[in-house]
C-alpha cells in the first residue's frame, strides 16, 4: 500500500488531535502517538474522590452560533455542551479590593467600565476600535481568507501592550484594569505584543463559555472523529526518535521498540522536545541553538479545590485578584512577595449549575522554585517538595480568604501542581504555562515556523502560532495548509466544501 498519504502525529494535545482530524477528513491515514495515559495535553482533566478538575482549558470564547470558534469546532466535528459565563461580567478584575467587570460585547464592555471611569468613555471606544482592527486584520483569526492587513499585523506585533494602552487610555487606574486578565497569556511588560492582547480580548469579549463536564470532552470528541475517518490514536506510545534518511524523515521509533513509517511526520511536542528526537544533519546547529535559546512564558502553581457539598455558590465568571495596584510584573517576585496575584475559577459540572463542586486557584511560579526536584520520579519527589506545595497553597488560600471570607471552611480538600508537573505531563520546556513567549524585541525571530529544514517534518501546537484554543487551532490550519493549501481549508471551514 502506498505511504504517500500516511501521517504520523507526535503528541495528542489539542494541536496534534485537531491536525489529525483535518488530515483524516482529507484522506490521510493518520496515526497519533501519545506518550501519556490519556489524550488531550492541556485538555486533560482528573478526578479525585468523585470530583472532577480542569487542568488547562478552563474556558473558551467566540463559541456562539456563527462566531469563529463555533465555526472551527463545527468543522472539526466537535460537539460538546457549553455553559455561557455571565455576559455582564465574565471577568472580574480586583485591584487592591476594588472590583471591575468585563462585559461581553463591545457596547456593554465600554458602558460597564465607563461607570467607574466616566471621563474615559471616548478613550474606551477608541481602544475597542483598535482591538477590533487588529483582530480583524488577521485573516486566520477572523476566517476571512482574502482580507488581511499586513501593515496593521506588523505594526502591532512590534508594539508592546503597555505602550498601546498608555497611548490610548489616560486614566492610570483604567490602564491597569484593562490588562487585568493578562494571566490568560502570561503577558510581560514592554515585551508582549499588543496583537496578542487584541486577539485574546476580541476572542473572549464576543462570548465566553465553559465546557460542561470539562475540556477533556473536546479531546475525546476529536479522538472519535479521527477514528471515524479511519485513523488511530494510540496512548502510552512514547516516541524516542524521528528516523531520517539523507533528505527526509522516514518514520518514528517508540520506547517500546515499535516503529511507524509515514510520508509526513508532524510534531505537537514543544519544539525543544522535538529537536531532541532528531539527530539528522538536515537540522543545522544554528537552528537548534535558536530554538533552544527562545524564552518560554512563566510557569504556574495551581491549587485544585474540592468543596463541601452545596456550600459554595457556582461562580459564573473568572476572578483575578491583585494585592498590588497593577497586574504587571507578577512573574517577578521574592519568596516573601509571592503571590502577587492569582486567577480563581470554578469547574462547570452541569448546565444551570447552582453550587460548585470544584475550583482552581492559579498563580505564576518560576521553574527555578522547583528546580531542586527536577529529574526526580513523578509521585516520588519527596517530603520537602510536598511541604513546599502545602506552604504555597496555604499562602494562596490566605489571599483568597480576604476576597472570599469563609471559603476555607467550605473546602473539603485540595490538590496542587507546579511547573514541574507541567514539565512532567506535557513536556513543555521550563514547565511553561503557554510555551514560547512572544517578544516585540525579537519580532519574527521569536516565532517558530511550522516548517523545518526536513521537508516532511512539520510542527503544530501552541508554539507555532499562539496558545489557547483559538491560537492552537489557527496553528493547526497553518500546518495543514502546507499539505492541503490554506484556500482549501478556508473553503471547508467557511462554506463546508470538501
Amino acid at each position: 500500500m502506498s505511504m504517500e498519504k500516511d501521517a504520523i502525529i507526535i503528541g495528542a494535545g489539542l494541536g496534534g488531535l485537531s491536525t489529525g482530524v483535518v488530515l483524516a477528513k482529507n484522506g490521510y491515514r493518520v496515526t497519533v502517538l501519545e506518550q501519556g495515559g490519556q489524550p488531550g495535553g492541556c485538555l486533560q482533566c482528573f478526578t479525585r474522590q468523585g470530583v472532577k478538575f480542569e487542568t488547562g482549558m478552563h474556558f473558551i470564547g467566540s463559541a456562539a452560533e456563527g462566531q469563529t470558534l463555533h465555526r472551527l469546532l463545527h468543522y472539526l466535528e466537535v460537539d460538546v455542551p457549553l455553559s455561557q459565563l455571565d455576559a455582564e461580567a465574565y471577568e472580574v478584575i480586583s485591584l487592591q479590593g476594588r472590583h471591575y467587570p468585563f462585559a461581553c460585547g463591545r457596547r456593554r464592555f465600554v458602558e460597564r467600565l465607563s461607570e467607574f471611569f466616566p471621563d474615559q468613555r471616548a478613550n474606551l471606544d477608541r481602544f475597542c476600535d483598535l482591538i477590533s482592527q487588529v483582530a480583524e486584520a488577521s485573516s486566520l483569526h477572523s476566517l476571512k481568507h482574502t482580507e488581511t492587513d499586513a501593515a496593521i499585523n506588523t505594526e502591532y506585533l512590534l508594539k508592546s501592550i503597555n505602550e498601546v494602552v498608555d497611548a490610548t487610555i489616560t486614566d492610570p487606574v483604567l490602564r491597569q484594569v484593562v490588562v487585568g486578565n493578562l494571566p490568560l497569556y502570561a503577558a510581560e511588560k514592554d515585551k508582549t505584543p499588543f496583537s496578542t492582547y487584541a486577539f485574546v480580548m476580541d476572542f473572549y469579549n464576543r462570548s465566553a463559555w465553559r465546557v460542561v463536564g470539562g475540556s477533556d470532552r473536546i479531546a475525546r470528541s476529536l479522538v472519535r472523529t479521527i477514528r471515524r475517518y479511519g485513523g488511530e490514536v494510540l496512548i502510552r506510545k512514547q516516541v524516542t526518535h524521528i528516523d531520517c534518511d539523507a533528505s527526509h524523515a522516514t518514520g518514528v521509533t517508540c520506547a517500546d521498540g515499535s516503529h511507524f513509517e509515514a510520508a509526513v511526520i508532524i510534531s505537537d511536542a514543544h519544539p525543544v522536545r522535538t529537536l531532541e528526537l532528531v539527530d539528522s544533519p538536515l537540522l543545522r546547529p544554528a537552528y537548534r541553538r535558536r530554538i533552544k535559546s527562545l524564552r518560554n512564558t512563566v510557569g504556574g502553581f495551581s491549587v485544585y479545590l474540592r468543596f463541601k457539598e452545596n456550600t459554595v455558590p457556582y461562580m459564573n465568571y473568572n476572578f483575578y485578584g491583585y494585592k498590588r495596584p497593577s497586574p504587571w510584573n507578577c512573574e517577578h517576585y521574592t519568596p516573601e512577595e509571592w503571590p502577587k496575584g492569582y486567577l480563581y475559577m470554578h469547574f462547570c459540572d452541569e448546565e444551570h449549575q447552582q453550587y460548585a463542586r470544584s475550583g482552581v486557584i492559579l498563580s505564576y511560579m518560576q521553574m527555578d522554585d522547583v528546580e531542586p526536584w527536577k529529574g526526580t520520579q513523578v509521585g516520588k519527589h519527596g517530603e520537602a517538595y510536598e511541604r513546599f506545595k502545602t506552604e504555597h497553597a496555604e499562602r494562596l488560600l490566605d489571599e483568597m480568604e480576604k476576597e472570599f471570607p469563609g471559603l476555607r471552611s467550605r473546602i473539603a480538600g485540595y490538590y496542587t501542581s507546579t511547573p514541574l508537573t507541567y514539565l512532567n505531563y506535557t513536556g513543555t520546556e521550563d514547565g511553561s504555562m503557554y510555551g514560547i513567549a512572544k517578544d516585540i524585541h525579537l519580532g519574527p525571530a521569536a516565532r517558530v515556523h511550522h516548517r523545518t529544514k526536513i521537508p516532511n517534518l512539520l510542527l503544530t501546537g501552541q508554539n507555532i502560532n499562539s496558545h489557547g484554543i483559538l491560537g492552537v487551532l489557527v496553528g493547526t490550519m497553518v500546518t495543514c495548509g502546507e499539505l492541503l493549501t490554506s484556500e482549501k481549508i478556508f473553503k471547508e471551514i467557511v462554506y463546508g466544501e470538501e
